[in-house]
């Protein structure tokens, strides 16, 4: 019954667009600052920058996703790319950052990562 009523709520939670939408706002805040800021912040962080950008860009989809869920990926996959190298074309005009395709493809690693999990967390939604 526990369980049962968990599941519930979580998919309840999932459900909540406009909880998802802002944070959808505030991860992309978020995002910007580390990106542009010089510096080790004490922020957990991955020991692979590539890391952090494949999980930065698998949050922002699944926030796409969560907030919008009806809207087809061809709407929202070429932003989410375009903010990837947004971020890399700011990084190349500061000192103490470099330009880097290499960012970009794990931007893109993580969107393909987000992709792939969206059914199964529509799916356990729709389920409750």
């Amino acid at each position: 019954m526990f369980l049962a009523t968990t599941k519930q709520r979580l998919a309840q939670l999932l459900r909540l667009c406009v909880l998802w939408r802002f944070a959808l706002l505030a991860s992309i805040a978020v995002i910007l600052f580390l990106a542009t800021t010089a510096g080790p912040l004490p922020v957990p962080s991955a020991p692979s920058d590539k890391v952090n950008h494949l999980i930065a860009f698998l949050e922002l989809t699944l926030l796409v996703r969560l907030g919008w869920p009806q809207l087809k990926p061809l709407y929202f996959v070429p932003l989410l790319l375009g903010f990837g190298m947004l971020i890399e074309i700011v990084q190349a005009t500061l000192p103490y950052r470099d330009f880097s395709m290499a960012d970009v493809a794990a931007d893109a690693a993580g969107i393909a990562v987000g992709m792939l999990i969206w059914p199964w967390l529509q799916k356990f939604s729709a389920q409750y």
